[in-house]
């Protein structure tokens, strides 16, 4: 199995059972079981920042989740580089009629090195840039 991209948005709407794409994020959860989960640091930054306004205990949730893939074969860590951080800034500048976020144009090109066509997301930019979303 080809592995999958999780964004921000996935993990937020697993930590946030009020969240409106809970359900669906815990469905893929479980679908995903079997592949290879890849997400970078810059995204866990997002989740961080995120769950940050919901409270000690959400925050501690937050911490825990992002903890437990240190130890889980299946979810792999994208570190950040400072050539990705430049290649990611050059990638933004280069579509300036795009709305893409930073976050997001780092992901389309880990995304693209590393062959992955499918991201555990919701985020319309991911499918404006070519890929196909789960949520």
């Amino acid at each position: 199995m080809r592995p999958v991209f999780a964004d921000a948005c996935y993990w937020i709407a697993l930590l946030l059972e009020r969240d409106q794409w809970h359900d669906v994020a815990l469905r893929l959860f479980y679908e995903m079981a079997h592949r290879e989960v890849i997400t970078s640091e810059l995204v866990l930054v997002e989740v961080l920042n995120f769950m940050g306004k919901f409270g000690e205990t959400k925050r501690r949730a937050a911490v825990a989740l992002v903890r437990s893939f240190q130890n889980n074969t299946n979810v792999k860590i994208e570190p950040v580089h400072t050539e990705q951080f430049w290649n990611a800034v050059d990638f933004y500048n280069s579509r300036p009629d795009q709305e893409w976020g930073l976050v997001d144009c780092a992901s389309f090109q880990l995304m693209i090195a590393n062959n992955i066509r499918e991201a555990l997301t919701n985020d319309h930019h991911f499918a404006q840039a070519g890929f196909t979303i789960l949520m």
